[in-house]
C-alpha cells in the first residue's frame, strides 16, 4: 500500500494529479446533474437518497438510514422532517423500543418511485458512458471507500 501511495506523492502537488480533487469534482458535477430533474419532482439530491433506501426497503429506522448513507442519526433527522412535510414519508416510535424511529413511505413516497426512475436514467445518459463502465466505475468506488473506511476504523482503534 505504501508504495502506492508513494507513487501518487512523487512529483508536483497539481490539484489536477489528486484523486481527492477528481472525487470531489465528479462528485459536484454529478450533483448538479440530478438538482434540476429532482427539482421538478420536488426533492432535493439528500432526500432522494433517503428515498432510495426506502424504496429498497419499506419501514426502516433512521439509524439504518443513517448507517446506509455513511450519515450521522441527528444530521438526518431534519431531513427526514423535510420530507415527511412533503407528505412523502410518515415517523413513526417503534411501540417496543421508543427511541427507535421507523421510516416508512407514503403512498405519494412510493408514487414517486417511477418518476426517480426517469431521473436515474436521465443522469447516466448524462455521463455519456455506457451502463458496463458506470456499474464498473461504481463497484471501484465502493472498493475504494471500503478500503478507507477499514483503514479509517483501524487508525482509530490504535
Amino acid at each position: 500500500m505504501q508504495a502506492n501511495v508513494a507513487a501518487e506523492n512523487q512529483g508536483d502537488l497539481s490539484l489536477d494529479d489528486r484523486l481527492c480533487f477528481a472525487l470531489y469534482a465528479a462528485t459536484h458535477a454529478i450533483t448538479r446533474a440530478y438538482r434540476p430533474l429532482l427539482s421538478e419532482l420536488g426533492i432535493t439530491y439528500p432526500q432522494y437518497l433517503v428515498l432510495l433506501v426506502l424504496w429498497e426497503q419499506d419501514t426502516v429506522p433512521v439509524g439504518e438510514i443513517a448507517r446506509r448513507l455513511q450519515l450521522d442519526a441527528a444530521a438526518l433527522t431534519p431531513l427526514v422532517k423535510r420530507l415527511e412535510a412533503l407528505g412523502l414519508v410518515t415517523r413513526q416510535r417503534d411501540a417496543r423500543d421508543e427511541r427507535i424511529v421507523r421510516i416508512t413511505l407514503s403512498s405519494d413516497g412510493q408514487g414517486l418511485r417511477a418518476r426517480a426512475a426517469e431521473v436515474q436514467a436521465e443522469v447516466a445518459l448524462r455521463t455519456g458512458l455506457p451502463y458496463g463502465e458506470i456499474a464498473s466505475l461504481r463497484s471501484r468506488l465502493q472498493q475504494l471507500s471500503q478500503a478507507l473506511c477499514e483503514d479509517s476504523r483501524i487508525a482509530d482503534a490504535a
